[in-house]
């Protein structure tokens, strides 16, 4: 509401008459005047040691408000100080620090308050003044996590917390943030275990304390914490100890069986082959079987935070979309935290990140995680070649491209993290940088085996651009170049312009690069029913009239996922729909399959009733080919060189 003077104000303007109102209007505005206290800007990270060591307490144990409190010690001198909370998060490579749900910042130096303010332009970023005699402060603040996924991640329940750092720490700018150590602890509900990257140096009843580490790794290092904890060693005797760290809503969501285990060994064991050399002093998968806390599948140096449903090793491991997940997020230790983009490779947690290798970081980790899915026997290869089939059927129907090319999708981050929008066969988006450069690397991997008589493949590449410096665990940055150079020294060929004309690619003629199927052996058909398997890898295909009608049935017969230029596009159809009735039958997934599927081959329409909000319409499709899904058929008489990507190796 405004305020009675500005309202009184207004009025009186409005009664002005009009030259009046003119001759204000021509007044010139008076000149900006600085704040209160104007702010000095804040300091660019340099590439030198923070004076001391940061100690950062969190406590984990208020559950009933799923409140995490933060208490650091900050070494400090007399003059001005700003404190940063994070705010480029890596691994969402996007601005998503949720500074929105930091509270109760208090900052005391000697027993006495010191007062801070926000910046005015950057809200990450809080200046204070430190009083001479002040040699260090203490910084309290409180993280208050949500209780549901509507808009941010649930991180605490009843049972279990996932503890990232990033988001509940405040560190000095002017520095690398490789070169600020802190020493970190955290107090866990009574008898609760953890799983963390982190070393740790005691425990005192629920308190534990860890070594101290710099802020860079400290913020690639989560931990979970729960009631339920089981710790299983993945290498008995290897070189550096790998463990799957688990947590689950119940003690009984923690069975996973021998034959289980030995598949995640495996998947351990492959990477090994594929690689050649292991960039961290220490694994640790954190995976927690769980309905209730929020989904993930994030990417550490030395860990990673997965989530899988709470009935994941009770029921068989049947979630294909998880058994796919640890091996994605694996690779990553070498394929972006080790081997990582240049632009990518920023001085500290504030400095904008930049994603324009996404396709090699997020895209060969696509490709690795599913080859490594069924090298270790954790999908078999009908499961891969469904998996495949789908990919492909996406981007070969996808309007998309016309206008915008993959390349550009590598900003998508950072044009508004994992935006949904009502049309993402036209917007294009994040997922495209993961799976449309799983075909571009697939399509890398059969060339080269075509070329040198399979005397070469793409593993070479991996052994040679990831596999260096075995036992190193800090960051190597590359660039396009360096990819280009390597892939030229596995086989000579003109990869620039590989690379460049499938990432640039756009317009009414540019086309999904399909080329790698065909030399792997296949070719991508469509068919009107699908084999128990492909049932399972494609789990949506019961709703799915993606390649048929354009669209999907979502919960309550809502029309989702409306192909653009589509069938049902074409007659005015988005979303906000709802079928109603099938013909003259009420409306249900198996209705809709059933008259799809009478429909082939004759001369009668597809009559679908649809409404939204009040309004009705009748829709006639002149639909005869019947249901289509996805399926890769071998091609007689060709190498089965996809067969062959897929096949466990050996030393």
């Amino acid at each position: 509401m405004l305020r009675s003077a500005a309202l009184a104000l207004l009025i009186a303007g409005a009664a002005l008459p009009a030259s009046a109102q003119i001759s204000q209007a021509q007044t010139p505005l008076p000149a900006p005047t600085s704040l209160p206290h104007a702010l000095p800007p804040i300091p660019a990270p340099q590439d030198r040691d923070y004076p001391g060591v940061i100690g950062i307490r969190t406590d984990l144990t208020d559950l009933d408000h799923q409140i995490i409190r933060v208490r650091q010690t900050v070494p400090v001198s007399t003059g001005h100080l700003v404190l940063q909370y994070p705010k480029f998060i890596p691994g969402n490579h996007a601005d998503t620090g949720p500074i929105q749900l930091i509270s109760g910042v208090t900052v005391t130096g000697n027993g006495q308050r010191i007062e801070w303010v926000r910046d005015t332009v950057d809200p990450y970023a809080f200046h204070l003044d430190i009083p001479a005699g002040v040699t260090s402060i203490e910084v309290a603040f409180e993280w208050l996590t949500q209780p549901s996924n509507a808009v941010w991640r649930v991180v605490m329940t009843p049972e279990m917390v996932n503890l990232q750092w990033e988001k509940a720490l405040l560190y000095p700018a002017g520095y690398n943030h490789s070169r600020i150590t802190f020493a970190p602890s955290v107090t866990l509900p009574a008898g609760w275990q953890q799983g963390s990257a982190l070393e740790v140096a005691g425990r005192e009843g629920d308190v534990i304390t860890f070594k101290p580490i710099s802020l860079e790794h400290l913020a690639d290092s989560p931990m979970f914490a729960g009631a339920h904890y089981r710790r299983i060693d993945l290498d008995p005797g290897g070189r550096s100890p790998v463990h799957l760290n688990l947590l689950a809503d119940t003690q009984a969501g923690l069975a996973a069986t021998d034959e289980q285990i030995a598949k995640f060994r495996a998947m351990v064991d492959q990477t090994d082959y594929l690689f050649g050399a292991r960039h961290y002093d220490r694994y640790d998968f954190l995976l927690a079987a769980s309905d209730e806390l929020g989904g993930i599948g994030l990417e550490h140096h030395r860990s990673s935070e997965n989530t899988a449903p709470a009935d994941f090793f009770t029921n068989g491991m049947r979630s294909f979309g998880t058994l796919a997940l640890l091996p994605h997020e694996f690779t990553h230790s070498w394929n972006g935290k080790f081997r990582r983009p240049s632009d990518e490779y920023v001085p500290n947690l504030n400095v904008p990140t930049q994603n324009s290798l996404m396709w090699v970081y997020e895209g060969q980790t696509e490709y690795w995680g599913e080859v490594l899915t069924a090298r270790s026997g954790l999908a078999t290869k009908e499961e891969q070649l469904a998996t495949i089939a789908e990919v492909a059927a996406f981007y070969e129907n996808q309007p998309g491209r016309e206008w915008r090319a993959l390349q550009d999708t590598t900003n998508h981050n950072l044009l508004g993290y994992r935006t949904t929008n009502p049309y993402s066969s036209w917007m294009r988006g994040t997922g495209d940088y993961y799976r449309e450069a799983l075909l571009i690397w697939l399509d890398a991997d059969t060339l080269i085996r075509e070329a040198t008589n399979n005397r070469k493949s793409l593993d070479d590449f991996a052994k040679a651009f990831f596999g260096v410096e075995d036992g190193v665990w800090e960051a190597r940055p590359y660039t396009f170049d360096d990819v280009v150079r390597t892939l030229n020294a596995v086989h000579p060929y003109d990869w620039a312009t590989f690379l460049r004309s499938r990432l640039d690619a756009v317009g009414p003629d540019a086309k999904a690069p399909l080329d790698g199927i065909a030399r792997a052996g296949y070719r991508l058909s469509y068919v009107d029913s699908l084999t128990p398997t492909e049932k399972r890898v494609q789990g949506g295909w019961a709703t799915d009239f993606q390649y048929s009608l354009g669209f999907s049935l979502g919960s309550g017969n809502r029309i989702t996922g409306v192909r653009w230029g589509g069938l049902a596009y074409e007659q005015g159809i988005g979303a906000g729909w709802e079928l109603v009735a099938v013909g003259d039958r009420a409306a249900s997934a198996e209705a809709l399959r059933s008259a799809v599927t009478a429909a082939k081959d004759g001369t009668q329409p597809i009559v679908l009733v649809v409404k939204r909000g009040d309004e009705f319409r009748t829709l006639s499709f002149d639909y005869h080919g019947g249901l289509r899904y996805p399926r890769l058929e071998r091609v007689a008489g060709t190498p089965d060189r996809l067969g062959d990507i897929l096949t466990p190796r050996r030393r």
